[in-house]
Formats: structure tokens, C-alpha cells, sequence
């Protein structure tokens, strides 16, 4: 009887630990799905070499949800000194060496600059694509951050041995 009296509570809790717990998304892609979509992007740059530019840019996956693709789509005005390059055109590609690995991401652009970042989402709204330290160049950092239905990003750099990140481009603009 002492024996059934302590079965008894282990029986009774066995229906319960047969029940399914809620899984946790294995899909790396979700973390980042607040960027999915076509974006209005209103930029300006920082320094004396400053232009603006209105346009687009679209983030969407791709082959076969194996990465996760931006393309500029359309530059709609730009205003800027003879030196800014209004005809910039960038690809970056975030990509998964394999299942389980973290998030990577590559840059290119029509300028042959070509960046590799570490990617992290420090919450379900931003996303922060950071290259690795290196001299004598700058370490490269690239946020995104969705508040309030529009998207804020910015290009910021911090120079060896220097703690302060510098913005060189930042934009805003809501989801087309």
C-alpha cells in the first residue's frame, strides 16, 4: 500500500509530461521576417560629402528560403555634390553556412566593396550586421530597426583602437 501511495502521484503526472510542449521555431529566417517586405527609404549622409537620396529597397528570400536577399529597386531623386555617387547600387545577401550555425551576411556593391558580417537580433524589431575588427581599416556596423511601422537604418563605422561608432549613412521610410 506505502508502494501505490507513492506511485500514485508519478501515475497520475504521466498524462502531463505526454503532452506536448510548445516548440521553438528551428526556421533562422524568423527572427528576421520584420525586414521581409519593400521598403521607402529616405537617406541622408554624414559629413561635408553628404547627398541625399530617395528610393527603395527590398528584402525577400530567396532560393528556396536559403537566403534572405536586399536589392535596391529604384533610386528616385538624389541631390548631392559632384563627388556623392547617386548611381550607388548594393546587393547583401544573409546566409546560414549550415543548420544550427548563426546567421552570416555579405555585402557587394558597384563600388567593389565587398563586407562580410556576423549577424545578430538583439530583440524581434532589430537586426545589427557587424564586420570583424580589423586594421588599419574600420569596423563596419549595419542596423536595421523597425519602431512604429517604419524602418530606421543606419552605416556606422569606429576606427581601430576607437570605442565610438561614426554614422556615415542612416535612412528611414515605411514599408511600401
Amino acid at each position: 500500500m506505502k508502494v501505490l501511495a507513492r506511485l500514485l502521484p508519478l501515475l497520475l503526472a504521466l498524462p502531463l509530461l505526454a503532452q506536448s510542449t510548445p516548440r521553438v521555431s528551428t526556421d533562422p529566417w524568423q527572427a528576421l521576417s520584420f525586414l521581409q517586405g519593400t521598403w521607402s527609404a529616405s537617406t541622408t549622409t554624414a559629413g561635408s560629402s553628404g547627398g541625399n537620396v530617395i528610393g527603395t529597397y527590398t528584402f525577400r528570400p530567396e532560393l528556396g528560403n536559403h537566403i534572405l536577399a536586399r536589392h535596391t529597386t529604384s533610386i528616385e531623386g538624389c541631390k548631392g555634390p559632384a563627388t556623392f555617387d547617386c548611381d550607388h547600387g548594393d546587393l547583401l545577401y544573409v546566409y546560414q553556412d549550415a543548420s544550427g550555425q548563426p546567421l552570416k551576411a555579405i555585402y557587394f556593391d558597384n563600388e567593389g566593396h565587398v563586407i562580410h558580417y556576423d549577424v545578430s537580433i538583439p530583440n524581434a524589431t532589430t537586426a545589427i550586421f557587424l564586420s570583424e575588427a580589423s586594421n588599419p581599416g574600420p569596423q563596419l556596423r549595419l542596423m536595421y530597426e523597425l519602431k512604429d511601422a517604419v524602418m530606421r537604418g543606419s552605416f556606422q563605422m569606429r576606427m581601430p583602437g576607437q570605442n565610438d561608432w561614426k554614422s556615415y549613412l542612416e535612412w528611414t521610410g515605411p514599408k511600401k
